[in-house]
């Protein structure tokens, strides 16, 4: 089968931003009075929209976080992307691959539009990646779609149905690349194919994938046994 979608998650798969959220957010939860380490961030939020922390944090203690907890999170993620942002090492190669050999791509992500730009600016995938949040297709099948744009996030299905459907593809035909243990999930639960980068979290805890790998460089010879 020849893949007609490719779908990339955004951080920890194009930008090494999963180091630096993670770090900042169990750092405020911890600030707030909920003790949160690094590793239990990446365990509970890793791949998620920031809803997760609101849901969790109430559901483990009955306390709301503050109203201003989204925009004062925000601000310091965005702070650190100017400083600190870099592409995954190897990505850009991936997608300039994937446009040089008219294979269709998009970006669905946990993040909102907001941080995918921010995100996107600093590293300059942006040029790749044609911002519109209408979620219209560009000329060349380069589109981003966040969280903000269905009503449930992963490891719901949703999004990943959303990026097919508005694509014009159907799900059977795309390939999800994914490095969280949620994305791997709901791209399952949307039907499709999953390739699951390991550089952050260990293959045994992403089960069901269609296939693993630990470098970029090695994700193009998974999807060209469809797309080549």
């Amino acid at each position: 089968m020849r893949y007609e979608l490719v779908i990339f998650d955004n951080d920890g798969v194009l930008v090494d931003s999963e180091r630096l959220s993670n770090t900042i957010l169990a750092g405020y939860l911890t600030e707030l009075g909920h003790p949160t380490s690094y590793e239990d961030s990446l365990r509970d939020f890793m791949g998620a929209a920031v809803h997760r922390v609101h849901d969790l944090v109430r559901e483990r203690t009955g306390q709301r976080l503050p109203a201003e907890f989204d925009e004062e999170l925000h601000a310091r993620v965005f702070a650190a992307f100017e400083r600190e942002l870099t592409p995954v090492e190897g990505a850009v190669e991936v997608i300039e691959k994937l446009a040089a050999d008219a294979v269709p791509y998009c970006l669905a992500s946990s993040g909102s539009h907001e941080r995918i730009r921010v995100g996107h600016r600093k590293t300059g995938l942006d040029r790749l990646f044609p911002h519109r949040e209408s979620g219209e297709k560009n000329g060349g099948g380069n589109v981003v779609f966040s969280a903000q744009d269905v009503d449930r996030g992963k490891p719901a299905p949703d999004l990943f149905l959303h990026a097919a459907a508005r694509m014009g593809v159907a799900p059977e035909r795309c390939a999800v690349v994914e490095d969280s243990p949620l994305g791997v999930r709901a791209a399952l639960a949307a039907g499709m194919d999953v390739y699951a980068f390991t550089a952050m979290t260990p293959a045994g805890k992403m089960p069901g994938a269609t296939g693993y790998f630990a470098r970029m460089s090695e994700l193009p010879g998974l999807l060209g046994r469809s797309v080549a």
